[in-house]
């Protein structure tokens, strides 16, 4: 199978164990990322973030075979047991594949507004694990253990640490994927590094042990990958700065979040809505959707209920829904810490708890002044993120040197090290603009 991609070009899978790709796309559970936007409604900031998370588990396998063959080239140092054999590549892009499979509508959205909504990753493994499910059929036909071991790997353990790691780690294919492909569909420069040559860069960290020692991980070459890996790091804390927590993308996740528990809040006393989802009514019964139920949510089917929503009997959800289909999107106002407080000495950080609660207390009083519900049009948005928390997955090495941590070879990587990032803001409906202005003024 050869396919043009966006970001990386020609992609091929095309030898026995690639084979494993295709039959996996055929499924109807990879299908359905075709119907689930990579950044849900970011696309109403950066009009072209229309793309999904079906091209993104592509261009994930396709940097994992990229991956795969730099580590052929390296581990001639390792003895056999550590190097990367055909069983394992084909496990491994598989994983790559298949890890957002068990993705929500409207990316991270919707497990966060339902509650008790059950985690992607826990839908991931069901899928993979569920006889019922074409994804599972298809990795029991090439081996019936691949599907745990490709769950496993997701959840970042295998034999090799360092092939876990490649799958889910501060280094991983999800990553080098996503941050060149968020960049390029929201035509933002801040994501772009150089992947080949940090691939090219890649190196063991030792030599193997005996069988049973753990594998070495893997290293930068501190003469040629410095930089790289400096570029790759500071693009993830600026797509998250820039694009990731963008203003816009917030409100907008807000209300689908204020939309689904007005939805949830009306179905429990009893109100008939047009249109109803499922998986949404199981939920609102205080159950757990079954896998089946769960499948046949996406961002299309989820659009679709808000859209006839608008037409529901409860005043209070109509309205809501028509402003996030006309992109009438609510307000924010950022609050940062006082700069003379000496324990927030960064500008995107948040003031202290207190500060937070007394700053949305002051916003649903304006609320409720103006006869809106406070709990619905007024919130506390908090957006946090590390770009760069160290662990042992990634060194670099020098000749005759022992493997170092990133962040002692770099000042860029020991300022950015464990460091949260963090926006804080105020969402509330437009009309309260001018009241909001004034209290938080003051």
């Amino acid at each position: 199978m050869i396919l043009r991609d966006a970001v990386h070009g020609l992609v091929a899978f095309e030898s026995e164990e690639d084979a494993i790709v295709p039959r996996l796309l055929n499924t109807r559970e990879m299908q359905r990322l075709r119907r689930i936007r990579q950044l849900g409604l970011t696309s109403l900031a950066y009009p072209g973030a229309e793309h999904t998370r079906f091209s993104h588990a592509l261009g994930a396998a396709h940097v994992m075979k990229m991956l795969l063959a730099r580590l052929r080239q390296i581990d001639r140092e390792l003895p056999f047991w550590q190097r990367v054999t055909s069983e394992r590549a084909r496990d491994a892009l598989a994983a790559a594949l298949l890890h957002d499979v068990g993705h929500g509508p409207l990316s991270h959205l919707f497990e966060s507004a339902m509650p008790g909504a059950v985690e992607h990753e826990e839908w991931t493994v069901r899928i993979l694990l569920d006889p019922a499910s074409e994804v599972h059929r298809t990795l029991v036909a090439d081996d019936p253990g691949l599907p745990r071991r490709v769950a496993e790997l997701i959840h970042g353990r295998h034999e090799l640490p360092y092939l876990a790691r490649a799958v889910s780690g501060t280094f991983d294919v999800d990553r080098c994927d996503y941050l060149l492909r968020d960049a390029h569909a929201t035509g933002v420069r801040y994501g772009d590094y150089d992947l080949p040559w940090l691939l090219r860069s890649l190196r063991f960290s030792e030599p193997g042990g005996p069988p049973g020692h753990n594998a070495p991980s893997l290293a930068i070459d501190g003469q040629k990958g410095i930089v790289a890996i400096e570029s790759f790091l500071l693009a993830r804390y600026f797509m998250f700065q820039q694009v990731y927590f963008h203003k816009a993308t917030r409100s907008a996740e807000w209300m689908i979040g204020a939309i689904l528990r007005r939805a949830l809040f009306v179905i429990t006393d009893g109100m008939h809505l047009p249109v109803l989802p499922e998986a949404i009514s199981v939920v609102a019964s205080g159950d757990t959707p079954t896998l089946e139920q769960y499948l046949e949510l996406d961002d299309q089917v989820l659009l679709g209920a808000i859209h006839a929503w608008e037409n529901a009997k409860d005043p209070v959800l109509a309205d809501l829904c028509k402003r996030l289909r006309a992109r009438a999107l609510f307000k924010t106002i950022e609050l940062t810490p006082d700069t003379r407080d000496a324990d927030s000495p960064h500008a995107f950080a948040c003031p202290d708890e207190p500060t937070r609660k007394r700053a949305l207390a002051t916003a649903q009083e304006i609320a409720a002044r103006a006869g809106l519900d406070p709990s619905l049009y007024v919130g506390l948005d908090v957006a946090t993120d590390v770009p760069y928390s160290e662990d042992d997955s990634l060194h670099v090495v020098f000749p005759h040197g022992r493997p170092r941590p990133p962040s002692e070879v770099s000042f860029l990587l020991d300022r950015l090290r464990n460091e949260t990032l963090t926006r804080c803001r105020i969402i509330f409906a437009p009309e309260l603009r001018d009241a909001m202005r004034e209290a938080f003024d003051h």
